[in-house]
């Protein structure tokens, strides 16, 4: 199997495990403010009357837009694709707080008007894990945009939504080429050539035992084999040394933990770091690593942010359990109006709320503000040109400012602690800042990338000489 191949069941895996883990993650209240977007909580609307998203003044509204401009648009109307994968029969509901989150935002923005007066109708898409080819198909016959959608095997459409120039801002990419694709845009951007380590940072500013008494939990998953080896990357530039204990998992399961839990003992760990999502392996070396008496400070990928941990959490062996975000947690939501916001108009739905349904309102918001800004010329080139040039983003405060236009991730983060079945935020000490700092953003090693990128960092793999490209 070739480089790119593994890259692509790789990223499968990976998603699959962490859609499933974030099956049920947490919801509640909401937020508080994030640093660089304009700090105090904000009303819904402002003083003047202006509908409002936290600190974003709402993008919709009436207008007297016109003219058919492209495929999707017309006088009245505007259609986007949207989705996620919820059929999939091995992981119901798969990341369906992603299309409860744009059906909410769709209603919220009609109800002020639509987008300068045109009204947006969504086609609503089931990718079911499998099925991402042929949703794509039919999105490119009807669809103007795809908007928030998030589906896992993206990798296996992205061939054709680049040959019938479908645009997108993305709720969340996963394959190489989909993630550095012509034509895509994200609120939350995960590039494979840089690498957000602001939440590593941060770990190793609040426990500096990390620098020398670290070490990994990996397994045989070519997914957790790939994410391992962009944090040990991280680390090197950071000058942290894991201790290599040793300690490797089977993805398949092993018959007890206890033997792991002791040589990560032996070896004198204080700190583990992992990219392995929440499953019964995990938990089970949790379990093992308390019953041997060794209590190493637990700091672990978002995707333990999760209603699954903390209702697992009943023991208390994961209250060493640290989660780095670049979203506000549920927690902080007196305090941050964005969350809030999502909160009660995906509940009034009767929707599922989750950190990536989160991702997929930014998404929505960010697609909406393109729009608006092109007025009747609504056209796809219109929507690459002006998406291009957004730099900064925070979804009004949902997240920490991200770099949409270039393809660059946040350079921040916080850091989440869980004690008994409650997270609360723990560094910064204030809660609902970010710690950020722009160094925090470091380029990876052209070797985990799984693509290669032209001069403009845009996967070649599909690319074809009609793309549209930003005309600045």
């Amino acid at each position: 199997m070739n480089g790119k191949a593994i890259a692509r069941v790789a990223a499968g895996a990976l998603v699959l495990s962490i859609l499933t883990a974030c099956a049920g993650e947490r919801g509640g209240s909401a937020p508080a403010p994030v640093a660089g977007d304009g700090g105090a909580a904000t009303p819904a609307a402002s003083a003047g009357g202006q509908e409002m998203f936290g600190t974003l003044p709402s993008p919709c509204g009436p207008g007297d837009a016109k003219g058919a401009t492209d495929q999707g648009v017309t006088d009245t109307t505007i259609t986007i694709g949207y989705g996620d994968d919820r059929g999939f029969p091995k992981a119901p509901g798969l990341s369906k707080e992603m299309g409860d989150a744009v059906s909410a935002m769709i209603k919220w923005c009609n109800a002020q008007g639509g987008i300068n007066g045109r009204q947006i109708k969504g086609n609503q898409y089931d990718a079911a894990y499998m099925q991402t080819a042929t949703v794509m198909q039919k999105a490119c016959k009807q669809d103007f945009m795809l908007v928030g959608q998030g589906f896992a095997m993206d990798e296996a459409a992205e061939q054709y939504r680049v040959a019938c120039n479908l645009p997108t801002v993305a709720g969340f990419t996963v394959g190489p080429n989909a993630a550095m694709g012509p034509m895509k845009f994200e609120s939350v951007p995960y590039p494979v050539d840089h690498y957000n380590a602001a939440p590593l940072k941060l770990a190793a500013e609040t426990f500096p035992q990390i620098k020398d008494k670290v070490d990994l939990v990996t397994s045989t998953s070519p997914a957790v084999i790939t994410g391992s080896n962009k944090v040990k990357s991280a680390m090197k530039e950071l000058g942290i040394t894991p201790k290599d204990c040793g300690v490797q998992l089977n993805n398949e399961g092993d018959p007890s933990y206890v033997p792991f839990a002791e040589k990560f003992k032996a070896c004198g760990v204080d700190v583990l770091w992992t990219s392995k999502t929440p499953d019964p392996a995990m938990f089970s070396l949790l379990e093992a690593l308390d019953r041997v008496g060794a209590k190493p400070t637990l700091v672990f990928e978002a995707t333990w942010y999760s209603q699954a941990v903390a209702k697992w959490n009943t023991s208390g062996a994961g209250d060493n359990i640290h989660a780095g975000l670049i979203f506000q947690p549920f927690e902080n939501a007196d305090q941050v109006p964005a969350v809030k916001k999502y909160l009660d108009l995906v509940g009034a739905e009767g929707g599922k709320t989750a950190l990536l349904g989160m991702q997929a309102t930014s998404a929505f918001l960010l697609w909406a503000t393109a729009a608006k800004e092109c007025g009747s010329d609504l056209t796809r080139q219109c929507m690459v040109n002006k998406l291009s040039q957004v730099h900064e983003w925070t979804g009004g405060g949902l997240h920490a400012p991200t770099d949409p236009g270039a393809n660059l991730p946040a350079s921040c983060a916080l850091m989440v602690k869980l004690t008994g079945s409650t997270y609360k935020q723990v560094a910064p000490a204030n809660v609902g800042e970010f710690a950020c700092d722009k160094s925090n953003v470091l380029k990876t090693d052209p070797s985990t990338w799984g693509t290669k990128l032209n001069e403009d960092r845009v996967a070649t793999t599909f690319l074809t000489p009609n793309v549209i490209k930003p005309q600045l």
